[in-house]
């Protein structure tokens, strides 16, 4: 009888490694730290021609510039290291983050193109390609095409879309428009950051992402919809400077925009979490992009006693394709929440409201 010799083990030279294990970080949070690129952006000149309605000034997520009175471009980049090993996955990923930021605006995506950083000799082409079908996948849903793009070789792989999407300039939805009295309302679960963390420091399965790449995966479409038929004051969406980093960016553009301090209260019980994410920042598994963030928000955030470290941390967590943060009116609340549920986004949670306060960007955290 002739019995299949089987296949050698790859040996620890010839094997290939994961995704994640060529990240130093992973996913949106890499970004650079709001501190440093604050400092990194002081002084340089606002953009004076005055076809740009929306430009980095306001920290928003997109910029906008006006074409006609009915017609307006809204243009993003997004582009990150691998936050899971499967390549298609992580595709998927990349392009749904990217597409937010049109999405954040109350804009519609028209078209993108890629950019690949990619150690061709270390993963070869295969999951290359798996991570553009991934992207491409999103973009038909999206109902938009990825119509070229940018590659260059590097040691660590880095994916993702630079976006192009129209808007009616007079419906804009920017992040500085929040009113106190404003309802602030999640449309995703957080903790990514950790979970990935998790999985990446072999502390935890692939299993436990699970509900995360469904999260990461799914696009801010009918969110966004459900936003822009509310009437929204404000929107933004919620990646890698965490909840607390993005909030903050809206009471600061919208207090600038009122000439008047602008803050918020937050109820941490009210907060959207996955399963298991609590558990582990209490084990020591947090992103570094996460102390970051809470570094940088903590000196205008003040939480409740009895919240510790961790629950402190989790709302700080480095997102990647978060949901949507929307402040709206009070009376229109009930509209905006109807109408959420009925497209079936993955959270509906009311988090807290928007306030008058003594300084631009203060959050009041209760228990």
């Amino acid at each position: 009888m002739n019995v299949a010799t089987p296949p050698k083990p790859a040996s620890a030279e010839s094997a290939v490694p994961r995704l994640t294990e060529l990240a130093r970080f992973a996913g949106c949070a890499a970004k650079i730290s709001q501190a440093d690129l604050h400092k990194a952006l002081a002084g340089l000149p606002v953009a004076s021609d005055p076809r740009v309605l929306v430009g980095h000034d306001t920290s928003d997520d997109a910029a906008i510039i006006k074409l006609r009175e009915d017609l307006a471009l809204v243009e993003t980049v997004d582009i990150f290291p691998p936050i899971v090993d499967d390549a298609y996955d992580y595709g998927r990923i990349a392009a749904t983050n990217a597409l937010s930021d049109i999405y954040a605006m109350g804009g519609t995506p028209l078209n993108a193109l890629s950019f690949v950083a990619w150690p061709v000799d270390t993963l070869g082409t295969v999951p290359l390609r798996q991570v553009l079908d991934g992207a491409a996948a999103i973009c038909k849903e999206a109902g938009i095409a990825i119509s070229g793009g940018h590659s260059i070789v590097d040691e660590e792989p880095k994916f993702g879309l630079f976006v192009t999407g129209t808007i009616d300039p007079r419906k804009i939805v920017s992040n500085a428009g929040a009113r106190p009295g404003d309802a602030l309302v999640l449309t995703k679960p957080i903790g990514t950051g950790v979970l990935t963390t998790a999985v990446k420091r072999n502390a935890a399965p692939e299993s436990v992402l699970a509900a995360a790449i469904k999260s990461m995966t799914t696009l801010n479409r009918d969110a966004a919809e459900a936003m822009n038929a509310a009437g929204a004051t404000a929107a933004t969406d919620i990646t890698g400077f965490g909840l607390l980093g993005h909030l903050g960016n809206m009471l600061r553009a919208s207090s600038t925009a009122a000439g008047t301090p602008i803050g918020a209260k937050l109820s941490y019980s009210a907060v959207p979490v996955f399963d298991r994410v609590t558990g582990f920042l209490k084990e020591g598994l947090c992103p570094g992009g996460t102390k970051r963030n809470l570094e940088y928000a903590a000196p205008n955030a003040r939480f409740a006693d009895e919240l510790a470290e961790p629950q402190r941390l989790l709302l700080a967590d480095a997102q990647t394709s978060g949901g949507l943060l929307i402040a709206v009116p009070q009376d229109k609340l009930a509209g905006l929440l109807a109408d959420l549920k009925k497209r079936g986004t993955l959270a509906q949670a009311v988090i807290g409201s928007v306030t008058a306060a003594d300084k631009p960007g203060v959050i009041e955290v209760t228990a």
